[in-house]
């Protein structure tokens, strides 16, 4: 078994478990349930910002602890101040150290677009995501047929919801591509081996149509690297380790986001005659 298929057994259990605690009808008087979704294709591609979707992950399968200590207000705040289009929050507790109160913490003090970063497997994980004020969830080709993800995609876009779908591969492109997907993820990450490269997302990014948000997950510490990916057709960008094993998560980000934007302003005055 390997560490996504732990993954979701787990999270079998997890959504029977909080199906009992907390019932559909629970989750559907929420505050947010029936607020507007803040789109977040329309915050990517605005030029006014930097296309990257930051995110806060406390730790991971592969790296373990990454940065236990940062505080959801201070740092989401900080990405959006930065210049961050969009919010990715991650609420695996298992394996991610994340919970459903990080987003909704994120929710109370940012009116952007925030991206619930989870394994949805589930409707119900779906009417939860609408619940804690998320605009936006993500679907894993990998761990979704084709038919179940495109329900899945179609029962989001139903509560106004907007999905992203996250491919490792072509074969996982060619088989995943419905038309219920605002956002098309292509994660540098291999799953099987944990390595990254971000030639996945050069050899991938024209065989997405253009009807959808192209993004870039994983691997990305170089502003230079964003440059070559736009140039590619990437319209934005998924960071989140990158910020998180600093200290200063948002300072960081700040940081990096200023060198993108030089390095980008640059690169257009040159293509310009």
């Amino acid at each position: 078994m390997n560490i996504l298929d732990k993954i979701i057994a787990h999270k079998k259990n997890e959504i029977a478990e909080n199906k009992s605690l907390y019932p559909v009808k629970l989750l559907e008087n929420s505050i947010y349930f029936d607020s507007k979704v803040v789109s977040m294709k329309k915050y990517v591609m605005n030029p006014e910002k930097t296309g990257i979707i930051a995110e806060f992950k406390r730790k991971s399968p592969s790296k373990g602890w990454i940065n236990a200590t940062a505080k959801i207000e201070e740092t989401t705040i900080g990405y959006m101040q930065a210049g961050a289009s969009a919010l990715s929050i991650l609420t695996d507790r298992e394996f991610f150290g994340g919970q459903a109160e990080d987003l909704k913490l994120a929710r109370k003090f940012n009116f952007c677009p925030i991206l619930r970063k989870d394994f949805v497997i589930d409707e119900y994980q779906i009417v939860e995501a609408k619940s804690i004020g998320a605009d936006c969830i993500l679907l894993i080709a990998a761990v979704l047929e084709p038919q179940r993800l495109a329900e899945l995609a179609s029962f989001a876009k139903s509560l106004g919801l907007e999905v992203l779908m996250e491919v490792h591969d072509g074969e996982e492109l060619d088989r995943s591509l419905n038309q219920h997907l605002d956002l098309v993820g292509i994660n540098n990450r291999n799953l099987k081996t944990f390595d990254v490269s971000v030639d996945t997302s050069l050899s991938l990014v024209e065989k997405i149509p253009n009807e959808f948000i192209k993004i870039s997950e994983s691997g990305l510490s170089d502003p230079a690297t964003l440059i070559t990916l736009k140039a590619a057709g990437i319209n934005g960008f998924l960071i989140g380790e990158n910020f998180m094993k600093n200290i200063r998560p948002h300072q960081a980000a700040y940081n990096f986001m200023n060198d993108y934007r030089e390095l980008l302003a640059s690169h257009n005055e040159k293509v310009v005659p």
